[in-house]
């Protein structure tokens, strides 16, 4: 026969675990959420703050007018407190009784705008202490003051807090009324029961308030979100598209570069050792390079890009680009100043397609306007302006919005080559890209 002992754990040791039932756990969960809704810092010191004076009501007024319209919720609660104060004084002959049920009514509901939870429940306290000094006067356990003021506070309370606490108001109040009933109703006609139906119909209201604006702020930074996150990929796929179109350009300048240095050695008749090992060693380089950008930059492409057949487009093919958009119904001209010249060809490639997109935004934005690109050629770059007239009268089209990448592929390309630009609406109602591409002398590109 043996006999087990239980010993306690020392102090300071861990205890060992004793699982709680789902419906202790919930009780007890109940019971925090109470104590901190209702009893940790109940009398904090939490001001109503002033109405936004950008609301519809704000927007109408100025000046002083509009100043005053902020403290609105201050004068609506004040307004609530006095009508209180009114009805308490009404129910009661004159006298001390009811000056002091008024300044009970009263209170509690200008508390609110301090320290709301507080204002509970110093509103219970002087229900209590009204329906005591009437001496019975009425119904029990609510004088008119005190419902009131009471439903007032609940609500007041409710707005500025959450609906956890609305709830436990409620049932605190339950829970006096029927306390009052049990002790004293049956010495008075009891109105516990539409106080309580009014309050609970009050609370719902501004609970399905609270519901709703919470969705609503959810839905907009739901939408903020959405939208950074939609530029953030537009910006990625036009750099995506400018990588791609960098790298056939470069891919196709280390070719030749690569392939001139394979053949040079056959154009010298008798070439020395040195320069073959020299051209030879070039083409090595290149070949290299182009590996690397194949490799590097492939990564950019999608599985079903592929590389175009023609040179990327230049200035050279405006020509055709403008007489592309004339048959889509865009009257444009063009015009050039100073000295034309062969740029590099990423500069060229970048204006050409900032030109393109100016005008396609012009087709889908200002259907039936006009268009003039201008392009000039300076000693330190070159300019772009590309500006569109306003859409006629009754516009023949409807204005289709894009994808709204055109400003953000632009404002890539000329970072890129350090450039500068601007846009935005034009004084005649139109729109204006203007854009400058430096580019380097030749003095410059050596040093």
């Amino acid at each position: 026969m043996t006999e087990t002992t239980q010993t306690q754990p020392p102090d300071g040791a861990f205890r060992p675990y004793i699982p709680r039932s789902p419906e202790y756990r919930a009780a007890a969960q109940a019971l925090r959420g109470l104590r901190q809704d209702l009893f940790h810092d109940a009398f904090a010191y939490r001001p109503l703050p002033r109405a936004s004076a950008d609301g519809p009501l704000g927007r109408r007024l100025s000046g002083r007018t509009r100043r005053y319209a902020a403290w609105r919720p201050h004068a609506l609660v004040a307004a609530a407190g006095a009508l209180a104060m009114l009805v308490a004084l009404a129910a009661q002959a004159e006298g001390p009784v009811g000056l002091v049920t008024g300044l009970l009514a009263l209170v509690p509901v200008l508390l609110t705008l301090v320290r709301p939870v507080g204002a509970f429940w110093v509103s219970l306290t002087a229900a209590a202490a009204c329906s005591v000094i009437s001496g019975g006067f009425g119904d029990w356990p609510w004088q008119p003051g005190s419902i009131v003021s009471h439903l007032t506070v609940l609500t007041v309370v409710a707005i500025r807090t959450r609906p956890r606490t609305a709830a436990w108001m409620w049932v605190l109040t339950a829970a006096y009324s029927f306390l009052a009933e049990g002790l004293f109703g049956y010495r008075f006609s009891t109105n516990s029961a539409p106080v309580l139906a009014v309050s609970a119909f009050a609370l719902l209201a501004v609970t399905v308030w609270h519901v709703r604006r919470s969705a609503e702020q959810e839905v907009t930074a739901q939408q903020s979100v959405t939208a950074h996150e939609r530029s953030r990929r537009a910006l990625l796929e036009e750099r995506t598209t400018i990588a791609r179109e960098l790298h056939d350009v470069v891919a196709h300048h280390m070719s030749v570069v690569a392939i001139q240095a394979e053949a040079a050695p056959y154009r010298v008749e008798n070439p020395p050792p040195e320069l073959e090992k020299a051209f030879a060693t070039i083409r090595e380089n290149a070949v290299a390079a182009l590996t690397e950008l194949r490799r590097v930059l492939g990564v950019v492409r999608a599985e079903d890009y592929a590389a175009p057949d023609a040179p990327q487009p230049t200035l050279a093919d405006l020509g055709t680009l403008l007489a592309n958009v004339r048959e889509a119904g865009l009257d444009v001209e063009r015009a050039v100043t100073g000295a034309v010249r062969e740029l590099p060809q990423g500069v060229e490639l970048s204006a050409y397609r900032i030109v393109q997109e100016a005008l396609s935004n012009t087709l889908r934005h200002a259907p039936g306007a006009s268009a003039r690109v201008e392009i000039g050629y300076v000693l330190g770059g070159l300019g772009l302006r590309v500006v569109n007239g306003p859409p006629p009268g009754p516009a023949p089209l409807r204005p289709s919005p894009g994808a709204g990448h055109g400003i953000t592929g632009m404002r890539e390309r000329v970072a890129m080559l350090n450039g500068e630009m601007t846009a935005g609406p034009a004084p005649d109602g139109g729109y204006e890209v203007a854009v400058f591409l430096p580019v380097p002398s030749a003095g410059e590109d050596a040093a």
